[in-house]
């Protein structure tokens, strides 16, 4: 099945989808460049438009993708708010990027459209307290729909990280379980109904066979210099001979003093006082605001928080003094070491660029489209039950056609 991948980012949705074997990436829609030249890197054969979607007319969006049979995007929540919020509702997702998402789907009639968000849009309300959630079904069910939404945990399928997603699934064809299985659990957890399920990997089964490095050291190309210690690594291992985007925050002396205070579980608001984040121009004068998010350490032997955009400076490693490197995010995130992302790992501060007029420098850095994307290996869960779901439904009507 060909797939088109809009709102695409680095390309972890796709690469889900690809891993299965079943579906062909033919395109992707991503604004940013960096994000792009990292999706074509890994997806060579796929038409990738470097472009805002909502500049693309009815008809390049038809030449360009013909025969598309699933849709797949995660549009911004920020899409909120472009609606003039003196003639419109700028909660209604009609008014939003989402409408972009829909739009997609009017134009090319995929069997499948796969919506992918944060789990609190299942709360969000309009002006007029419509669900959000109710006005998505409604717009796809009116291009003709079965549409079904759950809200998954990225853990309860392999990925080493508290994480949750909604996904709404919309299909041609009736599905009678839109959804994949739990397949993994948390290590400490066990019962009559899951005692058969594999055990979710921990942090340090996700990044401990990676090569040793300290801040400010790590390279873009790396030999491997241990061997795989499990299943999760030999997975993440597989097709690639060196470690990519294995490189450190360049962080003050200051900075990695404030780590080496921390235990697991501690962030910066629990190191020493002369530790403590400084005050922005404040002439040396610890801060009063201490973020309790900000710089903490990780358990290693628990599955990862959530990695997010900013998880450059959310999170510190375990046993060194340093956050993670792109590839350690790329690892609890599950991509496979194969998988390269371009672009520099970080990028100046969005606001700063705005205010300063300097848009054109304005992208997303390495950590940015990791945190970002979706985890390939739930992106793969979802993709291998629409398979089996897909071709039961064909087989049957073909049966029934005989």
């Amino acid at each position: 099945m060909n797939v088109l991948d809009t709102f695409a980012g680095a390309g972890g949705f796709s690469l889900g989808f690809e891993q299965t074997g079943d579906y062909n990436i033919v395109g992707a829609i991503e604004k940013d460049s960096w994000a792009c030249e990292t999706f074509q890197y890994n997806h060579p054969n796929a038409k990738v438009i470097v472009d805002s979607i909502e500049n693309l007319t009815d008809e390049e969006i038809r030449i360009a993708y013909p025969n598309i049979d699933v849709v797949l995007g995660g549009p911004p929540c920020q899409g909120f708010s472009i609606a003039n919020r003196k003639t419109q509702d700028s909660k209604d997702p009609r008014n939003s990027l989402f409408r972009e998402f829909i739009r997609v789907g009017s134009i090319l009639k995929p069997s499948i459209m796969i919506l992918e968000n944060v789990p609190n849009l299942i709360k969000a309300k309009t002006n007029d307290q419509k669900l959000v959630i109710d006005i998505l079904i409604q717009e796809l069910e009116l291009l003709g729909y079965n549409v079904y939404h759950k809200i998954l945990k990225a853990s309860n399928f392999g990925v080493p990280q508290i994480r949750k997603r909604l996904f709404v699934i919309a299909s041609k064809t009736p599905l009678d379980n839109p959804f994949p299985k739990q397949s993994h659990r948390f290590p400490d957890e066990t019962n009559l109904f899951d005692a058969n399920l594999k055990v979710t990997p921990t942090l340090w089964d996700a990044i401990s066979d990676l090569p040793e490095i300290e801040a400010r050291e790590g390279e873009y190309e790396m030999d491997y210099t241990k061997k795989d210690e499990n299943e999760y690594q030999l997975l993440m291992r597989l097709s690639s001979k060196k470690v990519f985007n294995h490189t450190s925050m360049k962080h003050s002396k200051r900075m990695i003093e404030r780590f080496a205070s921390m235990n697991w579980g501690d962030s910066s608001a629990n190191v020493p006082v002369h530790l403590k984040p400084l005050k922005r121009n404040g002439n040396g004068e610890i801060s009063k605001q201490v973020y309790d998010q900000n710089n903490r350490r990780m358990f290693p032997f628990k599955p990862c928080h959530t990695i997010a955009a900013s998880f450059y400076a959310n999170f510190v490693h375990p046993y060194k003094d340093r956050n993670f490197t792109p590839r350690e995010g790329a690892r609890i995130q599950s991509f496979p070491d194969h998988y390269i992302f371009k672009g520099k790992p970080t990028v100046v501060s969005q606001k700063l660029l705005q205010r300063e007029g300097r848009l054109d420098e304005k992208h997303l850095g390495q950590y940015n489209q990791i945190g970002n994307a979706v985890p390939p290996l739930l992106a793969q869960a979802i993709a291998e039950n629409l398979s089996k779901q897909l071709i039961n439904k064909e087989i049957c009507t073909f049966t029934e056609t005989i």
